[in-house]
């Protein structure tokens, strides 16, 4: 392992990290809030929603009660007046329909003189969830879209169709008092009746294309399942108003001003990176092979979110696949070059590492210690191939969620 290209992809992913956290986002967009005499409650929702719950805390006028829904060991301690729970992702379970049932019963009875402040990050789809069919078929059916390679937009796409509060539903609950909703965005081009599938959002997409993702994947569905498919989602809301702030726009011009800082030539190739994970890291590697002859010390930077499409039961995420599929092709190299990619939340996948780090020496790592990584790959287990080689990257929660970023890092003439 080149500790220097290491050393430099900490430094990159700790930047860009910092830079998209939520708390100066939040201030931002509550600081001209004025309370309207009536109630005041917060729902804050999603990997994010502690930290961001707390950055609201501390500068509105008053909170008469509140709710953080967020996943399990993301609460870092009490925050004044608010009620914490902690729930399954990517799959809902019963802490996810509980605490979504108390914050329903949080807006209950609201007039129209009382508001609703809704922060949203990344990951409610699974975490804020009162499905309208039997838990154990939801998460069937939420497993199900998962492993047949559907994207974000499609999964949520159907859950929103069979739950209480998403398209729009949650905003519902809440009339006729006023909903405040800050977004922080996990999804490529951020729209927003897709982020944690839009609870307080109209939903543009229709019956039609559900039924076209749900026949795409052969999804099974039960008779009640399908009949809710075919209900058409709230199209218009009268009582809310959005501030989206954070994207993972943001999070690439960090990384790449972070990569400048060190003194490469940097060019942002996409914020918009939506594929399979083996192909992103092949189109990296293909990139870094490419430009490794110029002499030049060069960084690429791509955000957004690729896809596994799951044909083994190993262990790994999206990003560590990215970075595994990548080793192959710039094993060798003459010119030092690293690939890494990580979740900005910190989680890739159901493991402990935000995502993966490889350089031209990881191919030989590997070899030696007998381990092939088409293999590893077709087993989905490139966590424990990373990790033989010191090629996880783990950064624990870090309060944020806007997809995610890859960068290539190629040294220069002179090793630097």
């Amino acid at each position: 392992m080149n500790l220097k290209l290491r050393n430099d992809a900490e430094y990159i992913i700790h930047n860009a990290i910092q830079a998209v956290l939520p708390d100066e986002a939040v201030i931002r967009a509550l600081k001209n809030y004025k309370c309207s005499g009536g109630k005041t409650i917060l729902v804050s929702v999603g990997k994010a929603a502690w930290q961001m719950a707390r950055a609201a805390e501390g500068v509105l006028e008053k909170v008469d009660k509140g709710i953080v829904i967020t996943k399990y060991d993301h609460v870092k301690g009490d925050i004044k007046g608010i009620e914490c729970y902690e729930a399954g992702h990517p799959v809902p379970d019963r802490n996810s329909f509980e605490a979504t049932a108390r914050a329903l019963e949080m807006v209950n009875g609201l007039t129209e003189q009382d508001t609703v402040i809704f922060l949203l990050s990344g990951g409610g789809s699974a975490l804020f969830e009162l499905p309208m069919i039997p838990g154990e078929e939801l998460a069937d059916i939420t497993r199900q879209l998962l492993s047949s390679g559907a994207d974000i937009v499609e999964i949520n796409t159907i859950r929103k169709r069979l739950s209480r509060v998403k398209g729009g539903r949650f905003a519902l609950a809440c009339a006729p008092a006023r909903v405040y909703s800050v977004v922080l965005s996990d999804i490529v081009g951020d729209p927003l009746d897709m982020i944690a599938s839009g609870p307080a959002c109209p939903d543009s997409s229709t019956c039609e294309e559900a039924r076209r993702i749900v026949d795409k994947y052969k999804i099974r569905l039960s008779n009640a399942a399908s009949g809710l498919v075919d209900i058409e989602t709230p199209k218009s809301l009268e009582n809310v108003v959005t501030d989206i702030t954070g994207s993972v726009r943001e999070l690439c011009n960090a990384a790449a001003e972070a990569c400048r800082e060190l003194g490469y030539e940097t060019e942002i190739l996409t914020d918009r990176l939506c594929c399979e994970a083996r192909e992103a890291g092949k189109y990296l590697a293909e990139t870094a092979v490419r430009n490794s002859k110029t002499g030049r010390k060069l960084a690429f930077v791509a955000g957004g979110e690729t896809v596994v499409h799951l044909t083994g039961n190993g262990m790994g995420g999206r990003n560590q696949e990215l970075a595994l599929s990548a080793a192959e092709y710039i094993g060798g190299l003459e010119r030092r070059v690293a690939v890494f990619s990580v979740g900005s939340d910190g989680t890739d996948g159901p493991t402990d590492a935000a995502g993966g780090y490889v350089d031209t020496d990881t191919l030989a790592e590997l070899t030696k210690k007998n381990i092939n990584i088409h293999e590893v790959l077709a087993n989905n287990d490139s966590y424990y191939a990373l990790k033989a080689v010191d090629g996880l990257i783990v950064t624990g929660p870090t309060g944020t969620n806007v997809n995610d970023v890859a960068v290539v890092l190629i040294e220069g003439n002179d090793g630097q």
